[in-house]
């Protein structure tokens, strides 16, 4: 009688144990981001030890391009509101591609335009062209590259998502995101110690 409780008890605590390890991303990227202090919208430096503790969402954009930051930007300020919506504090970084044009002050009058809420979204410049072409791909597998004559940056169209401690756990389509993944996947983080 004794035994099979005991029994029972511990077929219990194996069955907690392993629903509670199923409550991680589903397969984390894991790419660990180097230390950086970049210059934010208001001038100020901002880099990844501002970021220790938090989940953060981030992005690579131009204020003057014609194609896919549009719908990118409009979708991370939706973002932004639907995690302000559900009490969830995800901080937003958007790094910009065209450093030479994107001024704090051009990124700060950008995002206004869009109503982004600056207590929790820093859009970051300060650096060369060949430095964030080097960041993106070297951190986040993705280019950032201006061609010779052109004004237009190749780059890519992803957010990616960040635990506290500066790892990427995620990457989604940034012009047509999964909005609820986002979502879900930012509790899970944000839940983690």
């Amino acid at each position: 009688m004794l035994r099979n409780r005991l029994l029972t008890l511990l077929l219990l605590l194996f069955i907690l144990v392993l629903a509670g390890c199923g409550k991680g991303i589903e397969d984390p990227l894991e790419w660990e981001i180097e230390d950086f202090n970049f210059t934010n919208q208001d001038n100020k430096e901002m880099g990844l030890a501002d970021l220790k503790g938090k989940v953060w969402l981030a992005d690579f954009i131009f204020t003057n391009c014609t194609t896919v930051c549009l719908p990118m930007t409009a979708n991370m300020v939706d973002l932004q509101n639907q995690f302000k919506e559900q009490g969830l504090d995800v901080q937003i970084v958007s790094f910009s591609v065209d450093p030479t044009v994107d001024t704090p002050e051009i990124l700060k009058s950008y995002a206004e335009n869009y109503g982004a809420d600056f207590a929790s979204w820093n859009l970051l410049t300060g650096y060369s062209p060949e430095k964030i072409d080097a960041f993106a791909m070297d951190n986040f597998k993705t280019i950032a590259r201006k061609p010779e004559n052109d004004d237009q940056v190749l780059h890519g169209t992803s957010f990616f998502l960040v635990d506290k401690n500066g790892v990427i756990m995620k990457d989604y389509n940034g012009v047509n995101p999964p909005v609820e993944e986002i979502i879900a996947d930012a509790e899970i983080l944000l839940a983690e110690e």
